[in-house]
């Protein structure tokens, strides 16, 4: 196996932005670096390493250890080179006899309050302290470590924990991940800085003074774990000793290979090192030179990926004629047999559009093509959907509409310039939480931020930050007050005039001026419907329109509701109206919510569109597809996962390959996502584990975890990353190979025998990748498409000199409540979201020590509410809509509003789902998770739903024992 990996040099301090070049010389050789670049980071490009420790390059230069002292020809003294700038024609000197001497002096003292049990250690072969020593020649220690005495005493006495070692402070092993060891601190603060600059949490301090002095989490009686930690894992990368330690690197060894890959949890697509010893991952440590995390992670990706190891794995195929029938193990080939059969005897029976497939955004591009490419081109029908369309089939529409393409149009980098930055139904504190520290980093720099949500996010207000407007709507009114946004921004004359006439259709501008211009659409007409005050309304768009770059941030509670095309579209229109398109530190940016759910739309997932977003009925692009599989592809658009569902209880569709989703638990209205499965006569499951859905099952196909295949996601910022096979696929097959050898046995002649070869068709075929491929990649870490002729290298910013449809189409956003109503019998508002644990419907981190931070879903409840209905904080609450109910505990918080109750949907014990309706948006049928009419009220237990519910995946999961 190749293992890839750029050399992860360590510069010590941070890459100089400054265009103007400064010359000097150090050690006798001329460099030429940026003006403001640091003497150290200058030697380290010509390969000198001047010694260090409290220097690191993911952090600014601090200069408390004093060991990278130089000369500098001229001047007096031996300055830090960390926090000395480099100036022109300066001599340095890195290495003399005075320099030596200090140095030596300088790790005697680090040495002499540091415990010598190098051997043992967990960081014994990763430990710059101890590099260090042996880099500035240190072999005798003069002082002796403290012992005894007063200090002895003084340790003792603040001793808790009843350890009878009295010269160092106990260890925290809170956390589920990694190990805190005061003994082994040298307080270079590197942990409490990367804590502040990197993450943005500021969890970290330095307590006490002299030989006291030890990195402290929290307050005074607080561990890691109670503390405002989040686990990134931040300090544990930037720790030079072993004090801060992953607990896996002391269970298993230091590794000893490292291979880079991408994150499969959200879209904002980090990479990281998958460190091995044998095929065994000890971490996964974030990559520097990815360029959408910058070397930053958060607790899922840096530590959950426990589950790709878990008991619960499925590693054989499986098979059962009923539902009701136990699991039956079986061999690769007759698992391929029985659900070949199983199809084939489906559409003989009932037609060729009686089966489909859904396409996984958790899977790579190429297995996602491929999943589709096996509806259109085996199964000869284009009922084919995905997760996506559930998620952000709006962006697809409205960006469609207004721009010309469905995708962001900006990379990650960009939020370090704006200077206005607008979230709308999104918390990327929770969700996309790399992404959330790079913007909260430039909210401290002094960037103004504008939310747009029903609920005080913790994205809202944070440690040297707050919102300069939280407008908390009522659910379900996003068109109401983008819209009114824009009339502000138009009727104040706000509007960047040379931009609409020279970008934009100048008549569709009147047009829609006339129409947002109108007295209803003002905030104080609207006011009564969205619950936004007029003067926070008002103070937003101004903001907006004259705060210098303005960027748009905005996720689920934008699309999921019945208006959501409409509300991207407002959005669209207000950077338009601004001007704050093409260039950085502006933009529309959606946040994706899993890692390929861009990927999944740009392959072709939907059933109207073949990849790269062209319409089936297009026949030159049908041609293209069908000169090439040797089929004939049909014109008509097919199935979305509700046609399929209806489509089953009516007794037409009977068939269905869903690779890698779970649609009982993700989808809304689960009684009917329930009955349509359970309407089936083959229902084939692929993926890791027994999920909600292989409840209904006939077929399970295991599948491979991201570790164990190589590919690419393209994440949010249409950034395309390598996913790397980092271990061998513990089921024996990775994805797009299983997909393969079901089209095999349904007659496909596919003999794909690497992913590479299927990225190459999908270039041979898509524009937008034309000029993608796995070396290309490789050579330039990663490209954002569209990669072609006009962008060999991709496109980091969007619709820079045009849009891509030419001129941008501002459109009329007329508000239109949702049928949802509330009413007496469901007075309350239910909204969904995502919590910073866990992630999606949890099948990966719930299997993980994430349930440390979060076990169950709660509702959270505003004490209005609460203190009318009779409930207390932790109490069990009956939770019922229209469509069902469940019960689930309680937490009083005024994050919420009078009238809005909020819950997250992690947990199938919960099924939040049950509760949600089948209403949907006007143009994609994206379901309306964010707003359901509810009632609350107190609570014994269980529902009878939930417990039928409980018993019948019981039945279901029964596997036979192996003869």
């Amino acid at each position: 196996m190749k293992d890839f990996i750029i050399p992860d040099r360590d510069f010590g301090t941070p890459a100089a932005k400054s265009k103007a070049m400064v010359t000097l010389t150090i050690d006798g050789f001329d460099v030429t670096v940026p003006e403001g670049t640091s003497i150290m980071r200058a030697a380290a490009e010509l390969g000198i390493s001047v010694p260090k420790l409290c220097a690191t390059d993911s952090v600014d230069a601090f200069g408390s250890c004093r060991l990278c002292l130089v000369e500098i020809e001229g001047r007096n003294g031996t300055p830090a080179s960390c926090t000395t700038p480099v100036a022109p024609g300066i001599k340095v000197q890195t290495q003399t006899g005075k320099l030596k001497t200090l140095r030596k002096g300088v790790m005697e003292l680090y040495i002499s309050d540091h415990p010598l049990d190098c051997l043992t250690c967990g960081a014994n072969g990763d430990c710059e302290l101890q590099d260090m020593a042996g880099a500035v020649g240190l072999r005798d220690v003069r002082y002796e470590a403290p012992k005894g005495g007063e200090l002895a005493n003084h340790f003792l006495a603040r001793n808790t924990s009843g350890e009878k070692n009295p010269e160092w402070l106990p260890k925290d092993l809170s956390n589920p991940y990694f190990a805190y060891e005061p003994s082994k601190c040298i307080v270079c603060s590197r942990c409490v800085r990367a804590c502040e600059e990197v993450q943005g949490t500021f969890a970290l301090t330095i307590s006490g003074r002299g030989f006291e002095s030890r990195v402290h989490a929290g307050g005074k009686n607080d561990s890691f774990l109670t503390s405002d930690c989040v686990s990134c894992g931040a300090c544990v990368q930037a720790c030079p000793t072993g004090t801060l330690t992953e607990k896996s690197v002391l269970d298993i060894g230091t590794p000893d290979r490292a291979v880079v890959t991408t994150c499969a949890y959200c879209g904002v697509g980090c990479q990281f090192k998958a460190e091995m010893r044998g095929d065994e991952l000890v971490r996964m440590v974030p990559y520097k030179h990815g360029k959408a995390n910058r070397g930053h992670s958060c607790v899922k990706g840096r530590f959950a990926y426990g589950y790709t190891t878990h008991k619960d794995r499925i590693l054989k195929p499986m098979i059962r004629e009923s539902i009701n029938d136990p699991w039956q193990e079986v061999e690769w080939a007759e698992a391929m047999e029985f659900a070949a059969n199983r199809m084939k005897g489906i559409q003989e029976k009932y037609g060729r559009q009686s089966v489909g497939v859904i396409t996984s955004s958790r899977c790579t591009n190429e297995e996602t093509y491929l999943v589709q490419k096996l509806t259109r081109g085996v199964f000869m029908n284009n009922n084919t959907d995905t997760c996506a369309r559930v998620c952000h089939s709006p962006t697809g529409y409205g960006l469609g509409q207004t721009f010309g393409t469905s995708a962001g149009t900006q990379d990650f980098d960009s939020v370090e310039e704006a200077d206005v930055i607008m979230v709308i139904g999104a918390n990327p504190h929770s969700g996309h939480p790399v992404f959330a520290s790079r913007m909260k980093k430039r909210l401290r720099q002094g960037a103004k931020l504008i939310v747009v949500d029903p609920r005080r996010t913790e994205t809202v207000e944070g440690p040297h930050y707050k919102a300069a407007q939280h407008l908390n709507l009522t659910p379900g009114t996003n068109v109401a007050v983008v819209t009114a946004l824009a009339h502000v921004i138009v009727t104040e004359k706000l509007y960047n005039e040379e931009f609409i006439r020279t970008r934009c259709d100048w008549d569709e501008f009147l047009d829609y001026a006339e129409f947002v211009s109108n007295e209803k659409y003002s905030p104080e007409a609207t006011m009564l419907v969205t619950g936004v005050m007029p003067d926070a309304l008002r103070d937003a768009a101004r903001i907006y329109a004259t705060g210098g770059n303005a960027a748009i941030y905005y996720g689920l509670g934008v699309t999921e509701h019945s208006q959501g095309s409409t509300t991207v579209i407002g959005i669209a229109n207000l950077a338009m109206l601004t001007g704050n398109v093409g260039r950085r530190g502006v933009g529309v940016n959606p946040l994706r919510g899993q890692n390929n759910v861009q990927g999944s739309c740009d392959m072709g997932s939907f059933p109207h569109e073949l990849p790269g977003y062209r319409h089936v009925k297009n026949p030159e692009v049908r041609a293209i597809y069908e000169n090439l599989w040797g089929v004939k592809i049909d014109p008509e658009p097919g199935l979305r996962i509700p046609n399929m569902l209806d489509a089953a209880v009516e007794g037409t569709f009977k068939g269905l390959y869903c690779q890698g989703e779970d649609i009982l638990q993700s989808d809304p209205d689960t009684k009917h996502v329930a009955a349509g499965l359970a309407a089936m006569e083959c229902v084939i499951v692929h993926d890791l584990f027994l999920n909600e859905t292989a409840n209904y099952a006939h077929v399970f196909f295991p599948g491979s975890s991201f570790l164990e295949k190589d590919g690419t996601f393209t994440n949010a910022e249409r950034r395309i990353n390598m996913v790397r096979k980092v271990m061998a696929p513990k089921q024996g097959y990775a994805d797009w190979e299983v997909t393969q050898m079901f089209a095999q046995a349904m007659g496909a002649n596919w003999n794909y025998t690497h992913p590479s070869q299927i990225m190459e068709e999908i270039a041979m075929t898509t524009p937008s990748f034309a000029g993608v491929s796995y070396e290309k990649i490789e050579t330039l870490g990663s490209v954002q498409w569209p990669v072609n002729d006009k962008a060999p290298e991709g496109t980091p910013l969007m619709h820079v000199d045009g849009f891509v449809r030419g001129k941008g189409k501002l459109i009329r956003t007329e508000y239109v409540a949702t049928d949802e109503k509330t009413g007496p019998r469901f007075p309350l508002l239910l909204t969904t979201g995502r919590i910073l644990s866990q992630y999606n419907v949890g099948a990966q981190t719930r299997r993980t020590e994430n349930v440390v931070w979060h076990d169950q879903d709660v509702l959270e409840v505003n004490p209005h509410d609460a203190e009318n209905r009779g409930i207390r904080d932790g109490d069990w609450v009956r939770l019922a809509s229209r469509a069902g109910e469940t019960t689930l505990r309680v937490t009083i918080t005024d994050k919420v509003s009078p009238g809005v109750v909020y819950t997250t949907f992690h947990h199938p014990d919960t099924q939040a789902n049950v509760i949600t309706t089948d209403f949907s948006d006007w143009a994609t049928n994206c379901p309306e998770y964010k707003v359901t009419a509810v009632q609350v009220s107190p609570s014994n237990g269980p529902s009878e739903w939930q417990e039928e519910y409980n018993a019948q995946a019981a039945n279901s999961r029964r596997i036979l024992a192996a003869e």
